[in-house]
């Protein structure tokens, strides 16, 4: 039987049915039965996401529609609520003596996680916790919001894609205009919903004991087996390997093409013959999709045809939308959605492909016995996505056509370690920004425009002046809606490139290897399931050596 989205619905929640169900997961407790209460919060957990999902997905799929944004705002001010209760019994089963008795019950990096998660709330934050949805809220609208007259038409931010890497030029040099100009003139706002944000977010740490932000914006994110050391190191990896490889591939490009500098709206454009681009409208991607799918693999067909007919898809963009792509789920369903702003570019391409592996993994994970390991943490998470887009490069012709697939292929690689500085410099700018909480809008600015040059020395502006003195990251969403998290996409390359070493060898293994990784959700930490997979943690010295020398040969640089 298809499962149908429009047939997934779940109780809209309110604080008397919250207590309500923490009143008998309490009294199963009482009565000594753990099993029973660990099921029954089982299923209010599962029924709770299911709605929260719902509500913020139809939120991202018309910003401007005052039921959606009305059913944010409800949602924002119950899940302080929702968080308390949670918590309560978490506190109230890690109390119990029988430690090992509650780690055969529920799962052994259940508990971990949950000892995590418990030094991330307290009563007194659910008022700054409301605030931080809020803004994040705001931030979405205010981009979402953007409305850009270019080559006869209007779009949304999203919709500027096509024309930032135009072959012409001009044409890329007015889109970067125009997206600026709108930060240039929201800058203000931008500036202030960051701040608050900031703010939000010190005075929550401070509440709970921490000194800044940091360690807790890390529990926040479940990282269990890891710190900001780590992490440090990893980005000094990145600048060490792959700094220098992408200055070589973009000095080539700057020759190939013959202009005198690279400018920053040059960098878009890989490819000397035009990017490639899909070869049909998103119809034609989604119909080609099913016939890549199941040449690479049973599973993988049958699951996209489950996606596909059910209705669990969203890839056009249309004004009011929210920007970017992203995977969600239903866990009282099991079954995940797709958004996504196709826009007549090679980026359809990957983040379909991204999202897919996203939801690959959480319907296969969809047996794990409970709902905290229906997904990994997210750096392991992004593992998921980002393999899947390299694991479809054989398969390339179905959506580019046979002439553009190797020239696609040679573009994506390039592009994922073209990411990789950057992701890192975005990851930097938040220690730097939490280490300084009291720091002026200016003084962010400036951080920003230092750890570019470190990252990403290429970098020219010409005169887009609001990136060049600094705006840049208040595009990156990430930046704004969940501190901490963009590192992750890098860890994950760094393990997603692996998967690709793996494949030009061995494709079946790779895939097979991939698969069970998904299979495995989140039931063990970052650290583990790396190892797990026969891959070398981003954290070992030397992990991004191999991977590089390997891209670096393929590119012949």
């Amino acid at each position: 039987m298809t499962i149908r989205f429009a047939d997934i619905d779940a109780p809209r929640p309110t604080r008397e049915t919250l207590f309500a169900d923490h009143a008998a997961i309490e009294a199963l407790l009482n009565r000594g039965d753990r099993l029973a209460a660990l099921a029954a919060w089982d299923s209010a957990r599962r029924r709770y996401d299911t709605w929260s999902a719902l509500v913020h997905l139809r939120f991202a799929q018309n910003t401007a529609d005052p039921a959606a944004i009305a059913d944010r705002d409800y949602a924002d001010s119950l899940a302080p609520e929702a968080t308390e209760l949670e918590i309560a019994i978490k506190r109230r089963l890690l109390a119990d003596p029988d430690r090992a008795g509650l780690e055969a019950a529920a799962g052994a990096h259940a508990v971990r996680l949950w000892d995590c998660d418990i030094a991330t709330f307290d009563p007194a934050i659910k008022a700054d916790l409301e605030e931080e949805s809020r803004l994040s809220a705001r931030y979405t609208t205010l981009l979402a919001s953007a409305s850009v007259a270019i080559g006869g038409q209007t779009v949304n931010l999203s919709g500027l894609a096509p024309y930032a890497e135009d072959p012409n030029r001009a044409v890329r040099h007015e889109a970067e205009q125009k997206r600026w100009a709108f930060f240039s003139e929201h800058a203000t706002e931008l500036d202030s919903i960051y701040a608050d944000l900031v703010t939000a977010r010190h005075r929550m740490a401070t509440k709970l004991g921490y000194a800044t932000y940091t360690p807790l914006g890390y529990k926040r994110l479940r990282r269990v087996d890891y710190g900001p050391e780590d992490v440090a190191r990893y980005r000094d990896q990145v600048r060490e390997h792959v700094v220098p490889l992408v200055a070589k591939l973009l000095e080539q490009r700057r020759a190939a093409f013959g202009w005198d500098r690279l400018r920053f709206w040059d960098e878009a454009l890989i490819d000397p013959a035009g990017n490639p681009k899909p070869a049909g409208d998103p119809g034609f991607l989604v119909s080609q999709a099913q016939t890549m799918f199941d040449r690479m693999d049973p599973r993988l067909g049958a699951f996209y045809r489950l996606m596909q007919q059910g209705g669990f898809l969203d890839l056009l963009n249309r004004p009011g939308k929210a920007g970017g792509g992203f995977c969600t789920s239903f866990p009282s369903a099991g079954v995940p959605y797709i958004f996504a702003n196709f826009t007549g570019t090679h980026h359809d391409i990957g983040v379909f492909t991204h999202e897919m592996g996203h939801a690959f993994q959480n319907w296969e994970s969809r047996a794990q016995p409970n709902v905290d390991y229906l997904w990994p943490t997210m750096e392991a998470a992004e593992i998921d996505s980002m393999a899947l887009e390299f694991l479809t490069y054989p398969h390339m012709d179905l959506m580019v056509g046979p002439e553009a697939a190797e020239r696609f292929r040679r573009m994506h690689l390039i592009g994922a370690l073209a990411f990789l500085p950057y992701g890192v410099c975005v990851d930097h700018f938040q220690h730097e920004v939490y280490a300084n909480p009291s720091a002026t809008p200016e003084e962010r600015h400036a951080m920003w425009a230092r750890l570019e040059k470190l990252y990403m020395p290429w970098t020219d502006y010409g005169d887009l002046e609001y990136p060049a003195k600094g705006g840049r990251w208040q595009a990156k969403q990430h930046i704004y809606g969940t501190a901490f998290y963009y590192i992750d996409y890098t860890l994950a390359q760094c393990c997603a490139m692996q998967f690709w070493v793996r494949s030009r060898h061995d494709a079946t293994a790779a895939l097979d290897a991939y698969a069970t990784l998904c299979s495995k959700g989140g039931s063990a930490p970052f650290g583990e399931l790396v190892r797990s997979a026969g891959l070398v943690s981003p954290f070992s010295d030397g992990a991004l050596a191999d991977v590089v020398r390997e891209a670096a040969a393929v590119l012949g640089v």
